[in-house]
């Protein structure tokens, strides 16, 4: 795969990652009452933006392991 093609799947499938995690993780928040865009710092916002960032970074972890064992499928 071309170096252009690889970075290129690389930032795509990050960006998915991140932002599909990040949107399970506001998502899952409001099915338990956390509102992320509550006025205020209160616990629930607070444990709104603590949830999203969460689910970004397992959102990222996952594309991160996804493109491995792509690599890996592709080597045998």
């Amino acid at each position: 795969m071309s170096t252009a093609r690889r970075l290129l799947v690389e930032g795509a499938s990050d960006a998915v990652g991140f932002v599909g995690g990040a949107l399970a993780g506001f998502w899952a928040g409001r099915l338990l009452g956390w509102d992320l865009f509550a006025e205020g710092y209160g616990t629930a916002s607070i444990a709104g933006i603590v949830l999203v960032g969460l689910g970004g970074g397992l959102g990222l972890h996952l594309a991160r392991r996804w493109r491995a064992a792509r690599a890996d499928d592709k080597e045998n």
